[in-house]
Formats: C-alpha cells, sequence, structure tokens
C-alpha cells in the first residue's frame, strides 16, 4: 500500500496485538477503580455498563459517517482508501483487519480525554473499561467474522450480516460486533 517500508509496517498488525495494548490498560483501570477509589461493585458496573453502551454507538457513528465517508479532494481520497477503503478492496487480508496501534492509541487517547472532560471525577476509570473492552471486542469480532466458519446460530447471523456489508451493499450493515443500530437507524439489510 506504501512505498515506504516503515509506513507500510504501521499499516499491517496481526489480531492478537490489541490485545496485548489494550488488557493491561483495562486491567490499570479495574485497578484505579477498586484499589485507588475502593468503588463499590454496583457503582463500578454501572459505569463500566455505560461506557460499553457508548462504545457500541461509536462503533456504529465510526463505521458509518467516518470509514465510509467518501471526500472528494485527491488527498483525502487516498486516507480514506488507507483507513478502511484497503479493507473493503482486500478484505480477507489478515494482517489489516483489527486497527494498528499507530492509529488506534491515538483515537483511544482522544476519547479518553473527552470523557474525562465529560464524566463526573473518578468515574472516567471503569467508563473507559468498558468502552475499551467493547473496542476490543470489536476488533476480536471482526477478525472472526472474516476467517472463523461459524455453523450456527448469533455468530453465524452476525457473519452473514458483516459479509452482506462487504459483497452485496455497503450502504447498510454497519455494526460490525453489534448490530442493534442498524435497527435502530435502518441500515439493517431486508430478510428475503
Amino acid at each position: 500500500m506504501f512505498k515506504n517500508d516503515l509506513l507500510e509496517s504501521l499499516s499491517k498488525v496481526k489480531y492478537y496485538v490489541p490485545l496485548i495494548v489494550y488488557v493491561p490498560l483495562i486491567g490499570f483501570l479495574f485497578y484505579k477503580s477498586f484499589i485507588e477509589l475502593e468503588m463499590s461493585f454496583l457503582s463500578f458496573a454501572g459505569w463500566f455498563l455505560f461506557g460499553l453502551g457508548i462504545w457500541t454507538i461509536t462503533e456504529y457513528v465510526l463505521h458509518r459517517f467516518v470509514f465510509h465517508f467518501e471526500p472528494e479532494a485527491e488527498w483525502g481520497k487516498k486516507i480514506h482508501f488507507i483507513f478502511h477503503g484497503v479493507h473493503h478492496d482486500y478484505p480477507n487480508d489478515a494482517n489489516r483487519l483489527v486497527m494498528p496501534p499507530s492509529a488506534s492509541i491515538p483515537l483511544a487517547a482522544a476519547f479518553y480525554f473527552l470523557f474525562e472532560w465529560l464524566l463526573p471525577e473518578t468515574k472516567i476509570y471503569p467508563f473507559f473499561c468498558g468502552f475499551i473492552l467493547g473496542y476490543l471486542f470489536y476488533d476480536m469480532v471482526h477478525y472472526a467474522l472474516h476467517h472463523a466458519n461459524f455453523k450456527s446460530g448469533f455468530w453465524k447471523r452476525l457473519k452473514q450480516h458483516h459479509m452482506l456489508h462487504h459483497y452485496s451493499d455497503s450502504t447498510k450493515g454497519y455494526g460490525v460486533s453489534w448490530t442493534f443500530w442498524d435497527n435502530i437507524f435502518q441500515t439493517k439489510f431486508d430478510k428475503k
């Protein structure tokens, strides 16, 4: 994708790298919440679930309005291709199915500081724990949808939903790990 070896290497990542980067962060957020702040389990669970819920809408909005935004300027088209277009052109490239840390870390930091500004003091820790766990779930599910062979049930339906997005109509099916928002915003696929 790039003529520069460094840039090329920064655009690829093995599926397990986000786990190496973010599981320690999640552990640290648990530590801050329960050990340093002595947060109750109920309070932690509420803010954690709130963060997870916010991740689900964030996943949908990013995929629909950012990753599928097609700019008119040539430089914008190149950036779009780098961030998401390459995935649609080569959907089974195992090294481009999860977000590389070169993109996910700055995004995670931006979201962290936004939420820290918006949320009550100390609630960022359980909230962001849920948010980041939602992101990790998204990355791992996305990889599995492209490479696992599901036989039945929920996972097979989720894979079908995502494959329709890739191979039938990329203007629908923006939910990858959660299809809930496709139902709400009427971007689900019609049952046939």
